[in-house]
């Protein structure tokens, strides 16, 4: 089954949350229609190789035409225009920039696994319930509804300002009209009774005068509460949402509704500022003893303009985090002399802006680092699908500066990768007279000189997010605060779903926390220091938990994602409880888990019966990723044999744990049919014996001990084909024993 016919199977609430991330930068019509050529091709690979993407992006628009062609036939109208209209937008948005189309389709494809495993999951972990709060939803729906009064009250009084500069005109002409009389005219009755007639429409401007500025101050008021409580909530709330889903958790959304929400009060704002306008026009024209406007006006206008300053400098957001395209996720970690990207947004989206925003981007001011590259652009609402005002910077580098001496800074694991930095923006808003300085900052990064620090520094990242939701933090390392268990263990799983497409369950996820704690322990609230997580050695071992973990993330991204995904590989299991879990099941059955002792291992363990009936178990040596890069692992599980005694080899493996046969639970995974394995093939060099890789293991049945790893190393696949076309099985044993004591 696909994986984008599994998602069609989700429950609403799962659906709901594939709906926040496809928009018009890769729509659902596309992801639809050709779900399992999407999901054949390699678009992360892609999001790193632009050659590699022009390619897969010309395809794809090969395949939107072929689809048009079958729509036209069908004359689905709605649909040969939605395609139209994204071959249009692939064409004109992607052509210079493939690599951009091919990192929103592997992100869509991570974050479509990320959920799957959720819904797979069968409780909710505490950080992924909180985000998905009732109350934050409800808080959500009011916000909008008070910026939708807000504006309606807004243009309401626009209608009495206009009603107010009627009344005021028909003033001014009645009294210009009496003005205009001789001195004789005026004194007779009708004179004086039209003079009667504009004192009572004096009266009435002056209360319709009151009126308006009571309406514009109920207007200001209403917009300063929104802004101070529950619109600062929300962004509050964003800007954690995008916290977590940096290391891993649920998608963030809801920019868009926040830029809907900035937006239409800044212009209910510059409306009143308008509206203040007129009313000093009018005061310009007509005053009088006890006129409320040269009174109220300069205070609110004063007012306004506080509320316009405030709402720009908090609509200056980060809209995507700093990033290097070769490691997607993970985000914040920077290499020097790398490039890296960053998204900024202005959520207040007004025509007049477009193109006169330029934004100056710097790093912190440590004089340590220095960014080179284009740090110079301007906002636009061209560049993004959904027509926002925003900027990207794709090309910044950090580069390091060299110390006084002439040497550069130190490059230590622990000062780079415990060191915080910050990616500064500024810029200025000119509008309506109004001049505003704007400023943001993204959230620390972990700047590293080579590679191999990148696991202990995306270690950084992942605490520093997951403990505290202060954007700038830069000397949180300090004194970092241990962690609450369970959160972190959830953290560690969205690890899993978003790296690798499947998630931890319940199981897995108390190896982890019995690893972590060093007992068995109820770890709701139980409090973990970040030494404990990524500093201090396991027990008896030369690695920490963090780079035993990593290792175990880059083996099945690299050697065995497609098991992983199966939900075959049970992984996180000790020794202890692999026991428990076999001694009573089917001679042959066997189960998969990740090595303990060594780094980025993996191993199977089977149980088998004795002659007079006591069970044992074998484990065999794990395989790591230098062999497993030379024999696929379902191919080892499949082809794997065991000589003992004059027995003739055989594979023990029957039956993965629970009980579900082998070939059935690995089968699609072979490289090739179990008859083309055991055949040599016809093609070989002549004057050679043509060979096969096999793994082989030997157990001695003279031994009471349990079998140690050393006694299942495989034998040479070599050395087996050979031994296996000419020797007898007796001829065989001899020859192991003779390799085994040989190696």
């Amino acid at each position: 089954m696909s994986q984008w016919s599994q998602v069609q199977q989700l429950e609403i609430k799962f659906l709901e949350q594939v709906d926040q991330f496809y928009d018009d930068n890769f729509p659902m019509e596309i992801r639809h229609l050709l779900a399992q050529w999407i999901e054949s091709q390699d678009w992360e690979a892609a999001a790193n190789n632009e050659a590699m993407a022009m390619i897969l992006l010309q395809n794809l628009i090969i395949q939107v035409d072929d689809q048009l062609d079958r729509v036209s036939q069908e004359k689905n109208l709605l649909l040969i225009h939605n395609l139209k209209r994204v071959r249009k937008l692939l064409q004109g948005k992607y052509h210079g920039n493939p690599m951009h189309i091919a990192v929103i389709i592997s992100n869509c494809l991570r974050e479509e696994r990320r959920i799957l495993a959720a819904a797979s999951m069968p409780v909710q972990g505490p950080l992924e319930k909180s985000l998905q709060n009732s109350v934050v939803s409800e808080r959500q729906r009011n916000v909008e509804h008070k910026v939708s009064a807000i504006k309606n009250s807004a243009q309401m009084t626009d209608q009495d300002v206009k009603y107010l500069e009627d009344l005021q005109e028909e003033f001014d002409f009645r009294y210009k009209t009496i003005q205009s009389l001789e001195q004789n005219d005026k004194n007779s009755a009708l004179i004086k009774q039209e003079m009667l007639a504009l004192q009572a429409m004096l009266n009435t401007l002056d209360y319709k005068r009151k009126e308006v500025l009571s309406k514009i101050g109920r207007v200001i008021h209403e917009i300063d509460m929104l802004m101070s409580n529950m619109l600062t909530e929300e962004l509050l709330d964003w800007k954690r949402r995008q916290q977590i889903a940096c290391i891993g958790g649920p998608l963030h959304g809801g920019l868009d509704q926040l830029q809907n929400c900035f937006t239409l009060l800044a212009e209910s704002l510059f409306q009143v500022r308008r509206q203040l306008e007129k009313l000093d026009e009018l005061l310009t024209r007509l005053t009088y003893d006890g006129d409320p406007i040269p009174v109220q006006r300069p205070q609110l206008l004063e007012k306004v303009n506080f509320l316009l300053y405030n709402l720009f400098r908090n609509s200056f957001v980060v809209e995507r985090q700093p990033c290097m395209p070769t490691h997607p996720q993970r985000p914040m970690v920077l290499k020097t002399l790398i490039q890296f990207t960053v998204k900024l947004r202005l959520l207040i989206k007004l025509p007049e802006l477009n193109y006169q925003i330029r934004v100056k981007a710097t790093i912190d001011n440590n004089r340590r680092f220095v960014l080179c590259g284009t740090h110079v652009k301007a906002m636009n609402m061209d560049e993004s699908a959904n027509g926002s005002l925003s900027v990207e910077f794709r090309h910044l580098q950090p580069k390091e500066m060299k110390t006084s001496a002439g040497s550069k800074g130190n490059e230590g694991p622990h000062m780079v990768t415990e060191e915080l930095h910050s990616i500064s923006f500024e810029t200025q808003v000119c509008l309506y007279g109004l001049t505003i300085n704007l400023e943001t900052s993204s959230l620390p990064v972990v700047m590293i000189s080579n590679v191999s620090q990148l696991p202990n520094a995306w270690a950084s990242i992942i605490w520093y997010n997951l403990s505290t939701n202060d954007p700038q933090n830069l000397s949180f390392f300090n004194n970092p605060p241990a962690a609450t268990l369970s959160q972190l263990l959830e953290v560690l799983s969205w690890q899993f779903s978003s790296y690798v497409g499947r998630g931890l369950n319940s199981e897995q996820l108390n190896m982890l926390a019995e690893k972590l704690t060093g007992q068995q322990v109820g770890y709701n609230d139980y409090q973990l220091s970040w030494a404990k997580f990524c500093k201090e050695h396991l027990p008896g071992k030369s690695f920490t938990f963090w780079v035993w973990l990593e290792a175990i993330l880059d083996l099945i991204k690299k050697h065995i994602l497609p098991l992983w995904i199966d939900g075959y590989v049970m992984g996180f299991v000790s020794k202890e409880k692999e026991r428990i879990l076999l001694k009573d099941k089917t001679p042959g059955t066997f189960l998969l888990r990740f090595s303990e002792s060594n780094l980025g291992g993996i191993t199977f363990t089977w149980v088998d019966q004795l002659e007079n009936g006591d069970v044992t178990f074998h484990s065999v040596e794990p395989y790591n990723k230098g062999r497993l890069a030379a024999l696929p692992f379902a191919d080892i599980l499949r082809d794997y044999k065991v000589i003992m005694a004059d027995n003739v080899p055989e594979n023990p493996l029957k039956y993965l744990y629970p009980d579900i046969p082998k070939d059935k639970a690995f089968g699609k995974h072979y490289s090739c049919q179990p008859d083309e394995v055991s055949k040599p093939s016809d093609g070989g060099v002549k004057g050679y014996v043509p060979s096969v890789f096999i793994p082989v293991s030997k157990i001695l049945n003279d031994s009471t001990e349990p079998h140690s790893p050393s006694d299942l190393l495989p034998m040479s696949p070599s050395v087996y084909a050979v031994l296996r076309e000419h020797l007898s099985p007796t001829a065989i044993e001899s020859a192991v024993s003779c390799h085994l004591s040989c190696s």
